[in-house]
């Protein structure tokens, strides 16, 4: 685990997503946030889209950054020349090797899939370009058919084999069972690509990573096509976190790093999304917050610091007295029993009433009217 290499498909499979558009602005600070927190690969995105992607593309090759970056290509010659043209010396090109694929682009012809693989390698390789291969669809692929495909693609020059869980189709079983028979019979790195159709992305790729790829495709806040990709920030803290390896990105800055790419893509992060949430360290409900307030770890998996949030403490229609008068005390007021549960009750009403919790606001302003009623009374 320690060797992975994070490539990030932000600004190119991330922005595939339906109704997502950066503009050049947006693809270069995207690709400087990326590259300062130490992601090591960027695929930045399709030179051969045209005039604008390549505008971008080559307003990033331009920054000299320290990650590598790579363009994306269909098997096509022109696509390799359009990615030449931005100054980009890392290229990966996709091909199909599923049998559905392969009939509805190559008319069923696997034979003219591989020249074209062969032709564009070639080229790619006497211009002095690094190569990798895409396996669009292997998920779907017949798995002696795959590896051959690998290993021709590497002895016409690839340097690394991608394998695509294309319309995230795997469990983390299957994942690894493939991806192990493909590093064992290949002599060349794999790279792990996995969408998130059946919410298996993340489970999928640090599956594809303990069968021996070495290398792992995410997007930030898992941002792609139809159900999106393994998140970046899953897999870096999953990395770190579960299997102790620390791949030297900054994970501080993680979630500043999504509402950047939020803001630019126009997608909110879910609340309850894991590790940039809203939600990741807010804790309401009594038991939750009790424990917490005597020892963070007893319902936090790391600190929020470790990802740039703070911890939450929230009341609302779940909260118990503990968690109501510690936050209270911060502001210097102390309830005898029965305020605090004639607040309590207040509170509860309130997050019902409003669908939920309450603001620090709201809160001073119960108490205030629950101790005007009981010196009313």
């Amino acid at each position: 685990m320690n060797q992975v290499l994070i490539n990030d498909t932000t600004l190119r499979d991330g922005e595939q997503a339906a109704g997502v558009a950066f503009n050049l602005k947006e693809k270069v600070a995207i690709a400087q946030f990326l590259d300062a927190m130490g992601v090591h690969e960027i695929e930045v995105g399709i030179p051969a889209m045209g005039q604008q992607e390549t505008t971008a593309i080559s307003a990033i090759t331009d920054l000299n950054l320290s990650a590598n970056l790579l363009g994306w290509n269909r098997a096509v010659i022109s696509d390799i020349k359009a990615s030449m043209s931005c100054n980009l010396k890392r290229m990966h090109i996709c091909i199909p090797v599923s049998g559905i694929q392969i009939a509805a682009k190559f008319q069923g012809q696997w034979r003219t899939t591989l020249q074209q693989l062969k032709d564009c390698i070639s080229f790619a390789v006497d211009n002095g370009l690094w190569v990798a291969v895409g396996g669009e669809d292997a998920s779907r692929a017949d798995d002696n058919f795959l590896l051959d495909v690998a290993n021709y693609a590497h002895e016409w020059g690839a340097s690394r084999f991608r394998f695509c869980d294309t319309v995230g189709i795997l469990d983390p079983f299957s994942t690894y069972s493939k991806i192990r028979k493909l590093v064992s019979g290949l002599s060349i790195p794999v790279e792990i690509h996995t969408h998130n159709d059946f919410g298996l992305a993340t489970a999928n790729a640090l599956a594809g990573l303990r069968a021996g790829a070495s290398s792992v495709n995410t997007t930030v806040n898992g941002l792609g096509e139809r159900a999106g990709n393994a998140a970046l920030e899953e897999v870096v803290m999953a990395i770190k976190r579960i299997y102790d390896v620390d791949l030297g990105l900054d994970t501080p800055r993680l979630l500043e790093l999504s509402e950047m790419v939020a803001t630019a893509s126009g997608a909110n992060v879910p609340p309850w999304k894991a590790i940039v949430g809203k939600n990741t360290f807010a804790h309401e409900s009594g038991i939750h917050a009790h424990g917490v307030l005597q020892d963070p770890l007893t319902y936090e998996p790391f600190s929020p610091e470790e990802v740039g949030w703070e911890r939450r403490l929230v009341v609302g229609k779940h909260s118990g007295r503990h968690l109501l008068s510690n936050l209270l005390e911060e502001y210097g007021i102390y309830l005898d029993t029965e305020e605090t549960q004639s607040v309590l009750d207040a509170v509860r009403q309130h997050s019902i009433q409003n669908k939920r919790s309450l603001t620090t606001e709201e809160l001073l302003d119960l108490v205030r009217m629950q101790r005007y009623s009981h010196a009313v009374r």
